[in-house]
C-alpha cells in the first residue's frame, strides 16, 4: 500500500519536512490533499511542535495534530461527535467488567513519535503499554494506543486516512477501527494487509485487543440518529 509521502523503515524524523520552494498545493498533497482550510499557518508550516498542539486546544478550543511541523485541524461534526463518544462509552462499560486498561475520547492527544501527534476520535491503550510513573497532565505523553478508533468526517480524503492507518501500524497500534457515518459500515485493521469490511447489519470485534467485545454498528447508528424518547430507532 502507498502512502502520501514516503515512510522511513525505523523511527520516523523529527526534522520538517516542508521542503523550500513548496507551494500550498505541494503541502496540500504532501497532506493527503485535505482542504486548504485544515491547515494552520501559525505556526508557520514546518516548525509547530506538540506544544502547539497543545495550545490550539487549550487556547483556542480546536483539535489539531502534528504531522512534522505541520498543525492540521481535525473536523469536527455534530454525528461524528456522537458516534465517537457512544463507541467510547461502549468500550468503558466493557472495562468497567473487564480491566484491562483505559479509553480516551476525541480531546486524547497521544504522541507516536517524535514530530508526530495524533489523535483518535477513540482510543484503548491496555495496561501493558502504560509507563510504571503517573502520567502528567501535560505536556502529550507518548502513549501508543492498543485501538485507535477514527470516525469518518466529509473533509478526511482517502489519502490522508491512509497515511494515517500507516502511520498507526508503523508506531504499533494493534488495531484500527474507520467508522463510516455515510454509508453506516466500518473497516476494521490487525495490519495494513489484514482488512475486515463491517457491514451495515454487522458488528466490530474487538478481538485479541478487547477480546469479547461487540459492537453493533445497526445499534450504534440507530442510537445515534435517534430523535427523541419516543423515537422509533431508540
Amino acid at each position: 500500500m502507498s502512502s502520501v509521502h514516503e515512510t522511513p523503515a525505523g523511527p520516523l524524523d523529527p526534522n520538517p519536512v516542508v521542503t523550500a520552494g513548496w507551494s500550498v498545493a505541494d503541502l496540500q498533497k504532501h497532506l493527503g490533499d485535505i482542504p486548504a482550510e485544515r491547515i494552520r499557518l501559525s505556526p508557520p508550516p514546518g516548525y509547530a511542535t506538540a506544544e502547539d498542539v497543545d495550545l490550539c486546544q487549550v487556547k483556542e478550543g480546536r483539535l489539531c495534530e502534528l504531522e512534522f511541523g505541520v498543525l492540521v485541524e481535525k473536523p469536527m461534526g455534530w454525528l461524528e461527535s456522537i458516534l465517537a463518544i457512544l463507541i467510547a462509552t461502549k468500550i468503558r462499560n466493557f472495562l468497567e467488567r473487564n480491566n484491562l486498561g483505559h479509553v480516551t475520547g476525541e480531546s486524547g492527544s497521544l504522541k507516536l513519535f517524535p514530530g508526530i501527534v495524533k489523535i483518535p476520535d477513540v482510543a484503548f491503550i491496555g495496561w501493558s503499554r502504560f509507563p510504571k510513573e503517573k502520567l502528567p497532565r501535560r505536556p502529550i505523553p507518548n502513549l501508543i494506543p492498543d485501538l485507535a478508533v477514527e470516525v469518518l468526517s466529509e473533509t478526511n480524503t482517502v489519502a490522508e486516512m491512509q497515511a494515517k492507518l500507516e502511520t498507526y501500524f508503523r508506531a504499533s497500534v494493534s488495531m484500527v477501527w474507520y467508522v463510516n457515518p455515510a454509508r453506516r459500515t466500518a473497516r476494521s485493521w490487525t495490519s495494513l494487509d489484514a482488512l475486515t469490511e463491517i457491514p451495515a447489519d454487522g458488528s466490530l470485534d474487538g478481538g485479541a485487543v478487547l477480546p469479547g467485545f461487540q459492537l453493533s454498528l445497526a445499534e450504534l447508528f440507530a442510537t445515534a440518529e435517534q430523535m427523541g424518547p419516543n423515537d422509533e430507532n431508540g
